[in-house]
């Protein structure tokens, strides 16, 4: 995996840069300022979730699984302001050269194609920075939101999981997608 950071120009006011040892407190404000937005796609999160505290315990692991080529942490930012997150975690070599695709955007800026924008960036960087042949992702069955922003990208639906991951507190079905990087 590349050393160099990642910082990717989205539109003229935000970017899609690396995750940084700095950004704990940016973080804890975006989830807190998401908090609502964000709680029936994600797990159930602790109060420690939203202080700079516990972001700043987590981002260093996270930050050491970028340089040991396991995961791709990233966000966007705007203004100094963190106002989504873009992840490529769970990197498998070899003859898989596969990664998961996570992310989520600010509320305040839901709907206007910047998370297209981003996937789409998030996916030419694993195939060109990478070196990586498919991301997968997975969508609530419900999230219409997420899977056209998929479908924009150039995913296709592979199938649904049944109780796939524990979200709002409970196990749900999810619609699995693919992106062949390569041709």
């Amino acid at each position: 995996m590349p050393d160099t950071p990642v910082n990717i120009p989205l539109t003229s006011d935000v970017v899609l840069r690396s995750l940084t040892r700095d950004d704990g407190p940016a973080m804890a404000a975006a989830y807190e300022r998401n908090r609502d937005h964000l709680e029936p796609w994600e797990p159930a999160r602790p109060a420690a979730f939203y202080t700079a505290e516990y972001h700043a315990r987590q981002i260093p692991v996270q930050i050491l699984e970028r340089s040991s080529g396991r995961s791709e942490p990233l966000v966007l930012e705007r203004g100094g302001e963190i106002v989504g997150r873009v992840n490529l975690s769970d990197i498998v070599r070899g003859a898989f050269c596969n990664t998961h695709l996570g992310y989520w955007i600010d509320g305040r800026l839901a709907g206007r194609g910047l998370m297209t924008d981003a996937v789409d960036a998030a996916c030419a960087h694993a195939r060109d920075a990478l070196g990586l042949h498919r991301v997968q992702a997975a969508t609530l069955l419900h999230n219409a939101a997420s899977q056209q922003v998929l479908e924009r990208t150039g995913f296709e639906r592979i199938g649904v999981a049944p109780r796939y991951l524990r979200i709002a507190g409970s196990w749900q079905d999810h619609v699995l997608f693919q992106r062949i990087l390569h041709d």
